[in-house]
């Protein structure tokens, strides 16, 4: 028999709507650490990603690059 592992999950849920105007009144996100602390996976509506901390460091200085 396969041995299961029970543990809580780390996540916070927001609405979209606090942070995007386009959004309508059903759109959310939600993002969840990873268990072993390498990353986290984001839920936009029916979107769906999965960043490590590497990744998600190089889309903010590129997004920031973009902003200037």
């Amino acid at each position: 028999m396969t041995d299961i592992t029970f543990y809580k999950l780390d996540a916070a849920f927001a609405s979209l709507k606090k942070f995007d105007h386009l959004a309508k009144d059903h759109d959310f996100i939600e993002v969840s650490l990873w268990r072993n602390g390498e990353g986290f996976d984001a839920h936009l509506g029916d979107q769906f990603f999965k960043l490590t901390w590497g990744e998600f460091k190089a889309l903010k200085k590129l997004v920031k690059e973009l902003d200037k």
